[in-house]
């Protein structure tokens, strides 16, 4: 099993420490560094100014959303990141909720996995630069039908260092994950348990079974080098309840403001976990503006179901559940002790926690 390090999206400010966090990770012998954007910060700016001070870590989106840029746009990002970094960059894509895609990006959210379909088929259409980009499809039109009558088929002027650069995506309903088998080349869970990994896997062994299916579509990278990158909350310390504590305003945020009533994906995933009345509660204190008493209501069982919290040796003794999952890198969610921590637990690299002091 690999690692990896999520810096996340900002809230006011950039985080601090976050580039020593990101040294530190590579310093460690992480495979990856991930960031992402929600309606401030984006997820391409960060990676590029932090990666430009790393040699080998991977760079990854998680996420980067659909409604944020077009497919030739984000296309044009991965090319030039992927560029600079020497073939480090994967593109981790996301369609996010009608609450931003409508609310902040002013865009219309109905039928996303349709929509998503179509957006990675013309970033494999650029990347692959064998002729200029047509595509005539519910979501996108290109050259585009009206307007002028000017626009014309274009192919990038840039060569792309990879044409079968990395597409990620993100999912959390199953038919979403079943998709991301079928034409992604790897998987970002978020609230990834161990409990369904079952579940999961047939999941995309669903989607594996469907991959060539659709005329003319580009193939993904193959099934065996197909990746599932979960982001995992890492809080280490020896009282329990007090690091499940750091991670309760997470889920909180997740299962009570991130999406409308009935209309929260992040909830979903809590449910079919089997936390449905407890996704209730905080539900009803979120959106009645009660974040301490929706923070409090996330049982300690949910938080140890999805993260990895206590002191050390409780957290090297779960991570045994992680490993026999169908997850090939953990993004550790947490700061510099944890990442060397979890290092420790996989043996990944040399004297993990020396490495991480310098």
């Amino acid at each position: 099993m690999r690692l990896g390090y999520h810096t996340g999206y900002w809230s006011a400010g950039p985080p601090p420490g976050a580039l020593d966090a990101v040294l530190a990770a590579e310093r460690l012998g992480f495979d990856s560094v991930w960031t992402a954007e929600a309606y401030g910060s984006d997820a391409l700016t960060p990676l590029a100014w932090w990666g430009a001070q790393t040699r080998t870590i991977r760079l990854g989106t998680a996420i980067a959303q659909l409604s944020a840029r077009t497919p030739t746009a984000a296309a044009m990002a991965a090319l030039t990141l992927d560029h600079l970094s020497g073939g480090r960059f994967t593109l981790g894509l996301g369609a996010s909720g009608p609450q931003v895609v409508e609310g902040w990006y002013g865009q219309p959210y109905p039928k996303p996995l349709a929509r998503t379909r179509e957006y990675v088929a013309i970033v494999r259409e650029v990347l692959a630069r064998e002729k200029p980009v047509t595509y005539d499809g519910e979501f996108y039109t290109l050259p585009l039908r009206g307007g002028t009558g000017l626009g014309k088929s274009l192919r990038s002027t840039v060569h792309p260092l990879r044409a079968d650069l990395p597409i990620h995506l993100a999912a959390e309903g199953p038919k979403n994950i079943t998709m991301s088998a079928e034409i992604g080349d790897g998987w970002l869970p978020l609230f990834y348990s161990p409990r369904m990994d079952d579940t999961y896997r047939q999941l995309l062994a669903d989607g594996f079974a469907r991959r060539g299916t659709v005329a003319g579509a580009r193939e993904p990278r193959p099934v065996e080098e197909f990746e599932v990158s979960a982001t995992v909350p890492v809080v280490v310390h020896d009282d329990v309840e007090a690091a499940a504590d750091a991670v309760r305003p997470f889920i909180a945020l997740y299962a009570g403001g991130m999406g409308a009533k009935g209309a929260n994906f992040h909830r979903d995933v809590l449910v079919r976990l089997g936390y449905e009345e407890a996704c209730d509660e905080i539900q009803a204190h979120y959106l009645a503006g009660r974040r301490a008493e929706a923070t409090a209501a996330v049982p300690l069982e949910l938080v140890q179901d999805i993260a990895l919290v206590g002191p050390p040796a409780k957290i090297r003794a779960e991570l045994a559940a992680w490993e026999r999952t169908a997850v090939t890198t953990i993004i550790v969610q947490g700061d510099v002790a944890s990442l060397a921590v979890v290092a420790d637990a996989l043996e990944v690299g040399a004297s993990a926690t020396e490495s991480a002091t310098g």
